[in-house]
């Protein structure tokens, strides 16, 4: 990858390995659907004025097929999905199904003939999962199938999203794609979170939400686009191997939580997996893979 590439790749692990705690802290007093209304609706809206002076809607609205698509598998669906599990299972069974988004999205894009994988990117990726493994120390719930069930959606979810948007949106002024495909998931919810709503508001509940939607969500998306415009779909994804690694540093570093012998071991694995796994194949030069040529 280039420069940028690895620098929106690391930022991107960064940011999106801090939601899990956000959600489990939101879900405590909040409705799953709930929190994510509230995600999407306020990210949308914070965007929105910046789209509109942009006039970055107009071509994006025009493409509401696939804007739609995106929406409901990388946005509404894996949300409310997410939230609803981790009301039951741990964060560490979560992190570890939702780090098999890579694995999917190279069957899929490979399976579409739009990228092309040698033994070092797929080694790369199985020993980036197992870096994952164990970092989580394998302590995986599957006492809930129906919540196991819904992670496994949402893998296929985050698998599929940054494809379509590769294949489909990548043209479009990314701002206008994030600010639609954000008020239009909170259009989705609305219904929904209004039978949900709270009674009580608590701090640390609130707080939570409105990180995940300023940085995890507006700020987020729009670096999640450039990514996938620099690196492509597949190579993007990596990023969930990178999520549980930040998210269990975070806890090491800020709330003392014990460092295991799982993750001195798995943490390099998951740097050695996710260079492996997200660099060029050698039998395809660069540019014939049509996802680095696409820039949002």
């Amino acid at each position: 990858m280039s420069k940028r590439g690895w620098l929106l790749f690391l930022a991107m692990g960064v940011i999106w390995g801090v939601p899990y705690a956000m959600i489990a802290v939101a879900v405590e007093d909040f409705d799953p659907v709930f929190v994510a209304f509230g995600r999407t609706l306020i990210g949308g809206l914070l965007l929105l004025p910046i789209a509109l002076y942009t006039d970055a809607l107009r071509p994006v609205f025009r493409r509401w097929r696939p804007l739609l698509l995106y929406t409901l598998v990388e946005i509404s669906g894996p949300w409310f999905l997410i939230g609803y599990a981790e009301t039951t299972l741990n964060s560490s069974t979560v992190g570890l199904l939702i780090a098999a988004v890579p694995l999917i999205a190279v069957l899929i894009v490979t399976r579409l003939g739009h990228e092309t994988f040698d033994a070092r990117r797929i080694l790369g990726l199985i020993v980036g999962f197992a870096g994952v493994a164990a970092l989580v120390g394998l302590d995986v719930d599957l006492s809930n199938p129906a919540a196991i069930g819904a992670i496994a959606l949402t893998t296929i979810g985050y698998a599929v999203g940054p494809i379509v948007i590769n294949h489909s949106l990548a043209d479009l002024p990314p701002m206008g794609v994030v600010t639609a495909s954000l008020l239009l998931a909170a259009a989705l919810y609305t219904p929904f979170a209004a039978l949900r709503r709270p009674e009580h508001f608590p701090a640390d509940a609130s707080l939570s939400v409105l990180g995940l939607a300023i940085v995890c969500t507006a700020a987020a998306f729009l670096l999640f686009f450039a990514l996938i415009g620099e690196v492509g779909p597949a190579r993007a994804t990596v990023i969930t191997y990178i999520n549980p690694a930040v998210a269990i540093v975070l806890g090491v570093t800020l709330l003392n939580e014990p460092l295991t012998a799982g993750m001195a071991i798995g943490f390099p694995l998951v740097v050695l997996g996710s260079f492996l796994g997200t660099r060029q194949s050698r039998a395809a030069a660069p540019q014939d893979d049509p996802a680095l040529s696409a820039t949002p």
